[in-house]
């Protein structure tokens, strides 16, 4: 079964679901064995991750791609990678997608920003015209169809900016083009009340298409619980900062705290730490290879 296969189960299953966004390959592998059963690679947390820089397009798109592949490499669950705006055109988006989609990754989020993109919640946001955001929508969907099993296809999901960048009037306009284009899944940034939010989510199910929310602490859109989510109709609940801020607060209190000379105290130990990242699997792989080689050539 594939990962996207994975994914369109998921979506078509009842309830919300949390899927927690990583940046790297041990976020990924933390959250896997935490028990979720979808993951977000999320570009604001790669950028500061990998980059160490704001998520404002700097980040390219085949540093994207690479460290998705790492991801895949460590995970078994669905992944779903941020594909900014495409990083470019229609053309641009068409490869971008089937990039991603050759390295084994589930579904794409694909936004309507200009070139370069700014992240969500935040100020100086624009959008491009509707002809060119469902021309670049249209790119996407015509190399998602080059798979011929349908349900084995890359998962779209549409975003628009449009709430923060225009007015919620261009967000519905928006939202209902997208799923007319094909798009498997919508998602609206940076919506301001749950009326806004339900009218979203009514708009959607008309065409039987899920939807996707941003639960970003202190940012423009309502924290709600899952039940709430369920109930309003969203179908996938990311949750974009926590792995990363508590990473960041770690890092910065040991920092501290070897500055004064402490060795810090933490819920870690060394064997901890290789239990996480697989010592214990390689060790165990290795040992039935070298058997085998050994058994096998009479030693």
């Amino acid at each position: 079964m594939s990962r996207a296969s994975q994914l369109r189960a998921i979506l078509s299953a009842p309830g919300a679901v949390p899927m927690p966004s990583c940046h790297d390959a041990l976020s990924a592998r933390l959250i896997e064995q935490a028990g979720f059963s979808v993951a977000f690679m999320s570009g604001f947390s790669t950028s500061a991750a990998k980059l160490g820089r704001p998520d404002v397009q700097l980040i390219t798109y085949s540093e994207m791609l690479e460290q998705a592949r790492l991801i895949q490499e460590v995970t078994t669950i669905p992944i779903i990678v941020d594909g900014d705006n495409g990083h470019g055109g229609p053309l641009n988006v068409k490869r971008c997608l089937r990039g991603f989609r050759d390295a084994g990754v589930a579904g794409i989020l694909l936004e309507d920003q200009v070139v370069p993109k700014s992240c969500g919640h935040v100020q100086n946001k624009e959008v491009v015209s509707r002809a060119v955001a469902l021309a670049k929508l249209r790119a996407a969907v015509l190399a998602r169809d080059e798979t011929q099993s349908e349900r084995d296809r890359i998962v779209i999901i549409a975003r628009t900016d449009s709430r923060q960048a225009v007015s919620m009037e261009e967000t519905l306009w928006r939202i209902e083009a997208f799923c007319k284009v094909g798009a498997d899944m919508v998602f609206c940034d940076a919506l301001q009340s749950l009326e806004e939010m339900g009218a979203v989510c009514s708009l959607a199910a008309k065409y039987g298409k899920p939807v996707l929310a941003n639960m970003l602490e202190s940012g423009k859109t309502p924290i709600l619980s899952l039940e709430k989510l369920t109930e309003i109709g969203f179908k996938l609940s990311v949750y974009p900062l926590p792995l990363l801020g508590c990473a960041i607060a770690g890092m910065q209190k040991a920092l501290e705290g070897l500055k004064e000379g402490k060795v810090p105290e933490g819920d870690y130990t060394f064997d901890s730490i290789k239990k996480v990242v697989g010592f214990p699997e390689y060790f165990e792989e290795l040992e039935q290879l070298e058997e085998y080689g050994r058994k096998m050539s009479g030693a």
